[in-house]
């Protein structure tokens, strides 16, 4: 286990922290699942602002977490990789 995971693991100990954490884990999930596509498709993001007319500064922002895509965004996005965008509800 590195570091960070244990520092991690001791501040989800604090009730405050853990839902502040666990409050911004559809935006970690929305900013890795675009990694993971772009990458998965072999695509810098160069080339994915390319064939999207979204720039890269834009698309780094968006992986980095600095940004709110829109819908319509993720889906010109998800065409780009030659993807197609799913949204799902989860019981919690």
């Amino acid at each position: 286990m590195s570091n960070f995971d244990e520092f991690l693991e001791e501040q989800l100990c604090d009730p405050e922290f853990r839902n502040e954490y666990e409050a911004l884990e559809p935006e970690f999930s929305i900013m890795q699942a675009l990694i993971d596509a772009r990458k998965s498709s072999g695509l810098t993001q160069k080339q994915l602002a390319e064939r999207t007319g979204i720039t890269q500064a834009d698309i780094s922002r968006l992986e980095r977490g600095n940004g709110n895509p829109s819908l319509r965004t993720l889906q010109r996005l998800a065409a780009g990789m030659g993807k197609r965008m799913k949204i799902e509800f989860q019981t919690v």
